[in-house]
């Protein structure tokens, strides 16, 4: 009987993974690292070239952050990496995996074929080890971060601060010229503390912004923003403080209001109250996003109803009550609404 030949025709979309680097090594990998690696996975699974600017360009991360997962993952001894005199990438390698005793306990299978799904994970900077962070300091980057750093910030960084500035790096993946844009604004705007300027990078992060430029485009649509807030509420030319900024992103990121809304809210308040106008202005758009407002047309419909409904409470009560026969007070509900909340 003659040998039988038999060839590989069917495409099978899936790539294979190894429950080793499932159970050992993906909890502490960041996002971008697990990203390169199932993708080198699956460019070998193909057998298809890649490179590193094809990489950076799909996951839409600098050359700096490949090469910086690529680093991560030769630490660990997954990968190993080839360079030409000129110290360029040229090659990389899988290395088999070798199970720690823990798992050899667990008579763990070597392989799972699945298809990776990569779930964007939160912006939280994780408590880094006293290895994290002495490998960190010893890299070029954390000395030019760190001069840049104190040279806005105009005072020498402490480690917790130097911990924000691997955040931006490790969990944030921004570029060093990105982080540079970052402190260079944030100075400039008389923000000079790490919990604040953590608290912009994230939100930058959550916008995708991965450039200098992008952050500059970002900045001049969100100041204006809050500039006309500001002057709409009696306050321009001051500095927002960080509750009335969570106020401002609350309204245009949470409730998704649009500035025409938003105005309407602030106008307002300004006629009602002298101060606490942040708090009134919100109190209204708060009641407007509970009624499901959504347009300036929805706020005359959502006014007439609650006029409405206090009429008719105001009648109720007034018919019920056993007292009637004495000529009844007419009291302002709107001015002492206006009394409560100063």
């Amino acid at each position: 009987m003659s040998c039988l030949a038999v060839y590989k025709d069917l495409n099978v979309d899936t790539t294979m993974v190894s429950n080793l680097f499932i159970d050992e090594y993906m909890k502490d990998a960041n996002d971008a690292q697990l990203k390169v690696y199932f993708y080198l996975l699956r460019m070998v699974n193909a057998n298809l070239p890649t490179s590193m600017s094809a990489i950076a360009e799909k996951f839409n991360h600098t050359e700096r952050d490949i090469l910086r997962s690529l680093n991560y993952w030769e630490k660990k001894n997954l990968l190993s990496l080839d360079y030409n005199e000129a110290k360029d990438l040229v090659g990389i390698h899988f290395i088999e995996m070798t199970p720690s005793s823990d798992a050899k306990k667990q008579n763990l299978a070597p392989v799972v074929s699945i298809v990776p799904s990569i779930n964007k994970l939160p912006y939280i900077k994780p408590l880094y080890t006293l290895e994290d962070m002495t490998s960190f300091n010893n890299s070029k980057e954390a000395s030019e971060l760190t001069f840049l750093a104190e040279t806005y910030l105009n005072r020498t960084l402490t480690a917790t601060d130097i911990q924000s500035l691997y955040f931006f790096i490790d969990t944030l993946h921004f570029s060093i010229d990105l982080i540079d844009f970052l402190l260079q604004y944030c100075a400039g705007i008389g923000k000079k503390r790490f919990a604040y300027i953590e608290k912009v990078a994230i939100n930058w992060a959550e916008n995708n912004i991965t450039t200098a430029k992008k952050a500059q485009f970002y900045i001049k649509k969100y100041d204006a923003t809050i500039l006309s807030i500001m002057k709409a509420l009696g306050k321009s030319g001051a500095t927002p403080t960080t509750p009335e900024l969570d106020y401002i992103q609350t309204w245009t990121d949470v409730y998704g209001y649009s500035m025409p809304i938003i105005l309407e809210a602030c106008n307002r308040t300004v006629l009602a109250v002298d101060t606490n106008r942040f708090k009134y202005a919100h109190s209204i758009l708060n009641n407007w996003f509970e009624g499901k407002v959504k347009t300036l047309e929805d706020i005359s419909s959502f006014d007439h109803s609650f006029h409405a409904k206090k009429s008719a409470s105001s009648s109720g009560t007034a018919a019920n009550n056993k007292f009637n026969q004495f000529s009844q007070r007419s009291y302002d509900f709107d001015a002492l609404e206006k009394e409560l909340l100063n």
